[in-house]
């Protein structure tokens, strides 16, 4: 099989600075998503789903809490049948610099790369949401006869300025590349689409290396796949684009889901999605499950039942080892071992693990970041201009806490 000749290298070792104080001590592709999920969750499960079980993770930034997390909860793969998660550290391996960009960072990699020996090289993303069989992808690469695939996504015009805009003629053959135009090609025959790069580059193997040394000796280049090896790779090699919408798994209203959570609005929206009737993203669908580290907790409790309190959640995501004690959570999403206590009302909130929130807290359009714990009485999301001397409020209005806000030293020294 074609996936079994193929190793996906999934880069996480970027900061995702617009997600603010959400990334101060973590990667972007380590942060919490969905209950119980991390964000790199997505494309490591779309690896094993999709039969691509040879994975490296290359890391720099702050990866620690990632590194822990795909050690407790991705070493199942057997190495005896070539199946593994491998992780790929910044190390100075070819010269004394950490990685410099997405195409330095796999290039600083090659002599492990050259010792799997794959066929096929497919390059991801750490830090996107989306559900996508790889192997559709695969098959029409090596179809084509193509050197580089590119998966793209279908965006309106006005949306594509702020990703690498791909033109391509009737063929799906890439004519152009162009990072984040002022006025981006509009799709054959739609002229208020354009299609976009999802980041998720498709090579063969040997190809790939020839192009990393070309680009690594070239002192103009930047060293990165967007902005240098892909544009120059349009110009002389046989490049092709592959549509997300024919290997997207289990689409709403056939309407392909692909999100980068990569701002805390962006964050938040997806989040409180997933507490809707019908979300855009499936994550009941048995045949596509996404795998992730699990601790072994009890179920969520609900405790009161008075006229005065009552415990109880409505339109709202409640993970395991959380307790409702004579509180109101309406369209909300907590994680695990949330603890909201009497008379507390959490409403359109996104609250991370091992968070206590104290007596008559009411917390509106927050979200509350990993072991915070809310002091009594607090109300936070009724008033952005008191909430921003405290805390950070987006202008969408979403209000961001963490312990440093609250005074609460987590990560310290001495």
């Amino acid at each position: 099989m074609l996936t079994h000749n193929a190793l996906a290298l999934i880069l996480a070792g970027g900061r995702g600075s617009r997600l603010h104080h959400l990334t101060d001590w973590r990667a972007k592709p380590a942060v919490p998503f969905g209950g119980k999920f991390r964000i790199i969750d997505f494309p490591l499960s779309n690896c094993v789903n999709s039969g691509v079980r040879r994975i490296g993770v290359v890391t720099q930034y702050k990866a620690q809490s990632l590194i822990r997390h795909i050690q407790r909860g991705w070493s199942f793969l057997d190495g005896r049948f070539k199946e593994y998660v491998e992780l790929f550290p910044a190390q100075q391996r070819t010269e004394e610099t950490w990685y410099q960009g997405t195409a330095d960072a796999v290039f600083q990699n090659l002599d492990i790369l050259r010792y799997h020996a794959p066929g096929y090289v497919l390059i991801l993303g750490g830090d996107h949401v989306y559900k996508m069989d790889y192997s559709r992808m695969l098959v029409e690469h090596k179809k084509r006869g193509a050197d580089i695939t590119i998966a793209c996504l279908e965006v309106p015009l006005e949306e594509a300025t702020a990703f690498g805009v791909v033109a391509v003629n009737d063929k799906w053959h890439v004519t152009s590349f162009t990072e984040k135009p002022d006025h981006p090609a509009s799709m054959p025959g739609q002229s208020d689409r354009a299609l976009v790069s999802m980041g998720i580059y498709l090579f063969n193997a040997s190809f790939l290396f020839e192009q990393l040394i070309r680009d690594h000796d070239d002192t103009h280049s930047s060293h990165d796949f967007g902005k240098d090896l892909i544009p120059y790779l349009v110009n002389h090699h046989r490049v092709y684009a592959h549509s997300f919408h024919s290997s997207c798994v289990n689409m709403a209203a056939g309407i392909p889901y692909w999100r980068d959570v990569g701002t805390v609005d962006a964050y938040w929206e997806a989040n409180i999605d997933l507490t809707t009737i019908t979300p855009a993203l499936n994550l009941y669908d048995e045949d596509w499950p996404i795998w992730t580290y699990q601790e072994q907790l009890p179920p969520a409790k609900f405790v009161f039942d008075g006229d005065d309190r009552r415990g109880h959640a409505l339109d709202s995501t409640i993970s395991g080892g959380c307790i409702i004690s004579g509180a109101t959570i309406r369209r909300s999403l907590l994680f695990s071992n949330v603890q909201v206590r009497s008379y507390g009302i959490v409403e359109d909130s996104v609250v991370l693990p091992n968070v206590d929130i104290g007596r008559h807290v009411h917390l509106k359009r927050v979200v509350v970041e990993k072991n915070c714990v809310i002091p009594e009485g607090l109300k936070v999301g009724f008033d952005p201009e008191e909430d921003s001397k405290r805390f950070y409020v987006t202008k969408k209005g979403i209000t961001l806490i963490t312990p440093e806000m609250l005074g609460q030293s987590i990560h310290y020294v001495r």
